[in-house]
């Protein structure tokens, strides 16, 4: 079988080289997608989700075929805020399995990343 990989990064900053999105067969996989370091959860969340429309789209799938999602917020505080951004975006008839944790991320100002599964 086939795979894709689409968006491989170049090692800089200490940062690991990856595929921002792979496909094999009819299943796509993207890597934890974070925003820029900027403004509060609702903004981040909003960017990354923009940016997991466009790794979708580039795909050949897009949110509506979304399988699993986790997300990892810097702070479990944070968890209403982001939801609210979250429910605004997912499909309400096809949404998918997902969890939410907290956790350390990469870096201090980094408060939310998603990785997700989709099919195609």
């Amino acid at each position: 079988m086939t795979i894709f990989r689409q968006g491989i990064t170049a090692a800089a900053n200490g940062l690991p080289v990856i595929s921002r999105a792979v496909v094999r067969g009819d299943t796509v996989y993207l890597c934890g997608v974070t925003p820029d370091p900027v403004g509060d959860v609702k903004a981040q969340t909003r960017q990354v989700l923009e940016r997991i429309d466009r790794l979708l789209a580039g795909a050949g799938s897009d949110k509506s075929r979304l399988l699993t999602a986790q997300v990892w917020l810097a702070d479990m505080r944070l968890f209403a805020d982001h939801n609210a951004v979250w429910n605004e975006w997912v499909d309400r008839e096809n949404p998918p399995v997902r969890a939410c944790v907290g956790a350390a991320l990469y870096r201090p100002d980094i408060l939310v990343e998603i990785m997700v599964t989709a099919a195609r």
